[in-house]
């Protein structure tokens, strides 16, 4: 009897390999004062942060775990290892890199995509930055792209990182935003000057290497007037059986009528809490484009949060998320109006599987001002079993009634009446049901930025090998 194939979970396989770590270079696992004292003393920290560091624990001694999402039950803080000590200064040649972690980013694409098609590259191995680098021409053009603390450091940066640094996600945003807060470390800074528009991608990689620790990685990006600048993201981590935890920060500026694209892939292994917190501010006539992927971890609270500050804004997200077994990813994003005839789109995708769980929240804010407003959402969800869950949370605020406002969800199987139209065409049924779950990906999937990493390819790829069981 021939073997019934299987649309499988995503294929971890190229991202479950990992290093021994050194006992040395962990600090004590925790989140007390004297954790966070020993990590501004090693980064050298400017007085103004380890102070900062030190109001945001307080803020996280007092904020309640957040309720909203799946039960995060399973992650004990008191287990998580804050900070690793790098092993290596920061490298801007490839070849001064250590060569066990070389060998990681070289497994993951990073250097081939970088000498392809991408105007610059930062990679981070656990808690720091360890290779960065960015093209000629793209620096001559003004564009600045480098780790975050030597950019606060820097003389010519500094007050620009302590005016903009978690202004747009305070500490008391929520609790995992105050230990981010607390002990945040590496992430990537970029300034791109007024009028510049980079063609080519700048690219970020954060990759987790050891046992039950942390990464708190800090993205700041400022994009000018009249500029524009696409931006990847990747992450992934080997799969340990202690819980990890990923609660990075993101803050994206941007100026009038300039365009920001933000692409993010985030592949976690099925043991992380990815607890990532995003958001965006755009001025007048100004455009954010957000492209997610989420395949990984254990559980996801991730809901990108576009601020329209100026007329004319506008924002769109599209995201797909696969959720297997073992995955509870509660997703979406959140969209504020708050000036006049501002705009936004939200076109999401998911597929459960193997009783994998995926909840999409949106929530759309229209205030009092933002007369001549439109926004709409467009949600899809795919179950290819009977222990899967999806569900659907919009929640929408409107504070005028000159806005045009519209929200759609769709939850369900593969349709009969389509297999049997494809096995009209010549199809077999298995077949015919892969090749519906590859198209109810495609109009999403195809937003992401294939062309410029290699191992991007890989993980939205949904591993077919035929139709559905």
């Amino acid at each position: 009897m021939k073997e019934k194939p299987q649309i499988t979970d995503i294929n971890r396989s190229r991202y479950d390999f990992r290093f021994a770590e050194d006992a040395d270079d962990l600090l004590a696992s925790g989140i007390t004062p004297e954790i966070i004292r020993e990590i501004s003393e090693e980064k050298g920290d400017p007085d103004w942060m380890r102070e900062f560091r030190l109001h945001a624990l307080e803020v996280f001694a007092r904020t309640e775990m957040p309720e909203w999402g799946p039960p995060i039950d399973g992650l004990d803080l008191s287990n998580i290892v804050a900070y690793i000590r790098p092993k290596s200064r920061m490298n801007t040649e490839w070849d001064d890199v250590p060569e066990h972690i070389k060998e990681t980013f070289e497994r993951l694409g990073i250097p081939q995509a970088e000498r392809e098609s991408l105007a610059g590259v930062g990679a981070q191995y656990d808690s720091e930055l360890v290779y960065h680098n960015v093209r000629r021409e793209v620096a001559e053009s003004g564009v600045v792209y480098t780790d975050l603390e030597s950019a606060m450091h820097d003389p010519r940066y500094a007050d620009m990182i302590r005016s903009h640094f978690m202004k747009l996600v305070p500490p008391t945003d929520h609790k995992f935003a105050a230990l981010h807060g607390a002990v945040w470390s590496g992430g990537s800074f970029v300034y791109v000057p007024e009028g510049v528009h980079l063609e080519i991608p700048l690219q970020s990689y954060f990759r987790l290497n050891a046992r039950g620790a942390g990464q708190f990685e800090h993205t700041l990006i400022i994009v000018g007037d009249n500029a524009y600048l696409h931006f990847i993201e990747g992450c992934s981590a080997p799969k340990y059986y202690e819980a990890g935890l990923h609660a990075g920060c993101v803050e994206l500026y941007v100026g009038k009528n300039a365009t920001l694209r933000y692409s993010t892939i985030e592949n976690w292994s099925k043991n992380m809490y990815n607890l990532n917190t995003k958001r965006a501010i755009v001025e007048e006539g100004g455009r954010i484009e957000w492209v997610s992927g989420s395949f990984g971890s254990h559980v996801s609270y991730l809901y990108p949060m576009s601020i329209l500050n100026g007329r004319g804004a506008h924002a769109e997200f599209t995201g797909i998320t696969f959720a297997g077994e073992g995955q509870n990813l509660d997703t979406g994003a959140k969209i504020v109006h708050q000036a006049p005839d501002t705009s936004s789109h939200m076109d999401t995708k998911s597929i459960s599987k193997s009783g994998g769980i995926s909840t999409f929240r949106s929530a759309v804010t229209v205030k009092e001002n933002a007369v001549g407003s439109r926004s709409s959402v467009s949600c899809e969800s795919l179950m290819l079993d009977d222990i899967s869950r999806s569900d659907t949370i919009p929640v929408m605020d409107i504070r005028t009634d000159q806005a045009d406002i519209g929200h759609e969800a769709r939850i369900g199987r593969i349709s009969n009446k389509a297999v049997f139209y494809l096995m009209s065409r010549g199809l077999d049924e298995q077949t015919a049901r892969a090749m519906i779950v590859s198209g109810f990906a495609d109009n999403v999937s195809k937003e992401l930025p294939l062309e410029y990493a290699v191992e991007m390819n890989n993980l939205i790829r949904l591993e077919m090998t035929g139709a559905t069981g």
